[in-house]
């Protein structure tokens, strides 16, 4: 079931068009990765969802009924631009802006409390947010996004400012929190996390939806037809063996003395690959024979150019 649907969403503003013809389908309890270069429609499309503008055309729905207003209760955003009051201390404010999603001050600080805890920042409560490094603002920003446990989280690059060790306490955190029931969209130019945490994605390039799919699916739909075969033996042997039904033949290793070695190429033909998994197994010991499946960053850069040349 899909708990958000965008349909054929259409935005302009003066002169640009923000949006044209996007669609994208949310699977519930997924995590769902929005991708697309600076200024390619992403945030408008965010901003849409939560409702803070509308499509000029196009529908939004949410668990199943029209996007209003009364929806926004139960979708948690925490945008780019983070938005904390400096002078404030930062239980102060956590609470307060619990008390306006509907908590009570106690069950707001009791939450808080287990929050903080969580992500190692309880001798925080009494600091100013002024005193806090941009990281640590964002742990308390993204406590406020999550607290109230909305069915759909919206984060807009929630990494940046975050050194590895922090990056991957929030990464442990958003696994979790899928785990237990949410959904959660994220937009970042981190490929490597999407490719972490990502359930399926969605490309959006100069305002439209050029790709969009299960990570899985389209690794394999990209897949440039490299394989990688791994053994014990002589690289030239090897390599003698295969040449009969492989092109493009190399060796990626560095140390001529490891005793596991590899060679990529590509397959002459598709039929070939039992022929040639029995002469390299009549050669040498082996050890594995796989598809290099391209990496999220490699079918972001493909996906992109695609369009761009067209």
């Amino acid at each position: 079931m899909n708990i958000l649907e965008a349909s054929h969403i259409i935005k302009d503003y003066t002169g640009h068009r923000a949006l044209d013809d996007v669609s994208i389908e949310v699977p519930e309890k997924s995590i769902y990765g929005l991708l697309g270069p600076n200024g390619a429609g992403k945030t408008t499309l965010i901003r849409i969802i939560n409702h803070i503008t509308a499509p000029d055309s196009g529908t939004v729905t949410f668990c199943g009924e029209p996007l209003t207003a009364k929806s926004i209760s139960g979708i948690g955003y925490l945008p780019e631009e983070r938005g904390l009051y400096k002078k404030m201390r930062v239980g102060e404010q956590a609470v307060f802006f619990a008390r306006l999603k509907g908590m009570s001050t106690r069950e707001a600080t009791r939450r808080l409390k287990e929050w903080f805890e969580r992500l190692e920042i309880s001798g925080w409560w009494d600091k100013r947010i002024e005193e806090l490094s941009k990281g640590m603002a964002q742990k308390v920003q993204f406590i406020i996004t999550v607290l109230h446990r909305p069915k759909l989280l919206i984060f807009d690059e929630p990494f940046s400012g975050f050194d590895p060790i922090n990056a991957n306490i929030l990464k442990r955190e958003i696994l979790r929190l899928r785990d237990e029931g949410a959904t959660v969209i994220f937009s970042t130019h981190n490929m490597g996390s999407v490719e972490e945490l990502c359930d399926s994605i969605t490309l959006i390039n100069k305002s439209r939806n050029i790709l969009t799919g299960r990570i899985d699916e389209l690794r394999r739909k990209y897949c440039d037809g490299n394989y990688r075969l791994t053994f014990n033996g002589d690289v030239h042997a090897m390599t003698k063996a295969i040449e009969p039904y492989a092109d493009k033949i190399y060796s990626p290793d560095t140390d001529p003395d490891a005793p596991e070695k590899n060679l990529i190429f590509t397959l002459k033909d598709n039929q070939a690959r039992r022929p040639l998994i029995a002469a390299a197994n009549s050669t040498a010991d082996i050890h594995g024979f796989e598809a290099i499946l391209p990496s999220v960053d490699n079918i972001f850069i493909q996906a992109v150019n695609a369009t761009t040349n067209q």
